[in-house]
């Protein structure tokens, strides 16, 4: 039996491992693999509680580094010395890290330095912009990593062309794994009569029993800068449509710190969790975002996406027209939405059938 010791520090990385941490518990796997799953603390989330991991299927970590907020450097710091010291305890046989994170560098770099194989799903992305925090975790982690989970050709591509070649693996998007079992989960909800949005703060069921747009902010790029907060703001409130924004607490303090207002059509909803955003995305109309996952669940969902940012690491989604980049500039939102009515002929299937977790099982068994 190989020993899998899996490192995660934001919600969405918990969300990711889910999909393997279910599969180890089946028949197939059960007597091949078991998992130490830590969580660093990186993002510290009230919701993260006994519901959360219960209500999504997903084992309550084994260790628990409640390392919290912190400088970069600090935070990576404190995370690799404690990971160094489970790995040494524990002897895991693999250590297996996802996306972007200071976690997810931490537990490569611990891996790394004692030798221990090192597994990086969602591996080979670029955004191609050096200066961002997970682009710097992402080129560094590939580049120590034994096992490259690539979700796209795009992916395998990218690694190529750093000399990166031995141990790389397109086995599709893990994303697309829980994506599916989460969407199948709340029609079996619904069928018991279990509505998820009923018990969202704020929202207005009237607006979206009808076409209405779905947005979220929250990178510091972009709600730390007045000027670019300012053209996001004001396109929401001149488009001709309602928008429902589940708002970040940093855009929150944003927003007020700098003054700004929202008008009328714009719905001021409470930050909501995994499932009700799926249920959101799966009604909505389109979707406009700064966030790299959501880009890639409106792809799953097939709803036009508008993204505010210069670059992204999705981008096949923007090649085949289902994702437009716009940055934070007023007029290119409004001129993308008035363009969301015309759906993209095709769609390919980048991102595999929704069979990664086995894929991953299967390799790493040989």
């Amino acid at each position: 039996m190989k020993k899998i010791l899996t490192v995660v520090g934001a919600r969405p990385q918990f969300v990711k491992a889910a999909v393997l941490s279910r599969l180890i518990k089946t028949e197939k796997w059960k007597e091949k693999f078991k998992e130490i799953l830590v969580h660093t603390g990186q993002h510290y989330d009230a919701s993260m509680s006994d519901v959360f991991f219960e209500d999504m299927g997903i084992p309550h970590p084994d260790y628990n580094l409640n390392i919290g907020s912190g400088s970069h450097g600090k935070m990576t710091g404190q995370m690799l010395i404690q990971i160094e010291e489970l790995l040494l305890k524990e002897k895991p046989d693999i250590v297996l890290v996802y996306g972007d994170t200071n976690s997810t560098l931490a537990g490569a770099l611990a891996a790394s330095k004692l030798h221990i194989p090192l597994a990086h799903v969602e591996a080979g992305l670029r955004s191609f912009w050096k200066y961002m925090p997970e682009e710097q975790n992402r080129v560094l982690t590939d580049h120590i990593s034994d096992f490259l989970f690539c979700p796209t050709e795009t992916a395998v591509k990218n690694l190529k062309s750093e000399g990166i070649t031995d141990g790389v693996h397109n086995v599709g998007d893990i994303m697309l794994d829980a994506n599916l079992f989460y969407l199948k989960k709340l029609q079996d909800e619904k069928k018991r009569g279990i509505n998820r949005l009923d018990n969202v703060r704020g929202l207005n069921k009237e607006i979206i029993q009808n076409d209405f747009v779905l947005a979220t902010v929250h990178r510091a790029e972009n709600t730390d800068n007045h000027e670019k907060l300012s053209q996001i703001i004001e396109a929401f409130n001149e488009l001709p449509a309602n928008v429902v924004l589940p708002l970040h607490p940093r855009t929150k303090k944003m927003v007020e710190s700098f003054g700004l207002s929202f008008s009328k059509n714009v719905s001021i909803i409470d930050p909501i969790g995994y499932f009700e955003m799926l249920e959101l995305e799966f009604l909505c109309k389109c979707i406009i975002t700064d966030s790299g996952g959501v880009q890639k669940e409106a792809y799953f969902m097939k709803k036009p996406c508008i993204t505010l940012r210069d670059q992204t690491e999705w981008v096949e989604t923007v090649e085949s027209g289902w994702n437009t980049i716009v940055g934070t500039d007023k007029n290119k939102i409004l001129s993308a939405y008035n363009s969301c009515n015309i759906l993209p002929k095709s769609y390919p299937s980048y991102y595999g059938s929704g069979n990664t977790g086995e894929s991953i099982f299967e390799i790493l068994m040989k």
